[in-house]
């Protein structure tokens, strides 16, 4: 993560969120008594205006699992700056093997993304944006990419902020 970077923490308190499942894993346990079977699964939420969070849940069933997926993500909520249904400028990020590359689109495009960025992106309200995974395909890895790459983005106005210009002047270069 750049150093410029103020990671915009949200409280879940008073906040209407639709969670989304990523992934559910099943996980074995070999012992001496035989296989246990648990679940691991991957959660995605967000107010679909600019707040997402995700989380994970291990449990040794689907439905505990995913409560306490839901349950984590509530407590890693962070503030995305949307501009018109997409994002304000191009970005990359990587997270393990997961590469992310996320562009703004026209209104009209739809979400052109796949998989764990899919959820995170519709999550998070964008309606709007050209995205692309390259490398790893793990879905932890995928979603923690693309929030990086969501945290680092930059609105105008946090822009002529750090610059110490107006904002008009942003715009106009």
């Amino acid at each position: 993560m750049s150093t410029n970077t103020s990671i915009r923490k949200v409280k879940s308190s008073d906040l209407e969120l639709k969670d989304r499942l990523v992934a559910i894993n099943r996980v074995t346990k070999v012992t001496k008594g035989g296989r246990t079977f648990s679940f691991s699964a991957i959660v995605v939420v967000g107010n679909e205006n600019g707040i997402v969070g995700y989380g994970l849940g291990k449990a040794s069933e689907v439905t505990v699992a995913i409560t306490k997926g839901i349950e984590d993500a509530k407590k890693n909520l962070i503030k995305v700056p949307i501009n018109k249904g997409t994002i304000p400028h191009e970005q990359l990020a990587k997270f393990g093997g997961a590469r992310v590359f996320m562009k703004p689109a026209a209104h009209g495009t739809g979400v052109k993304a796949g998989g764990a960025m899919r959820a995170v992106l519709e999550s998070v309200g964008v309606t709007d944006v050209l995205a692309k995974s390259k490398g790893s395909s793990n879905p932890h890895n995928l979603v923690k990419a693309t929030l990086q790459a969501l945290m680092e983005l930059r609105d105008a106005r946090a822009v002529a902020h750090v610059r110490g210009i107006k904002l008009t002047k942003v715009f106009n270069g």
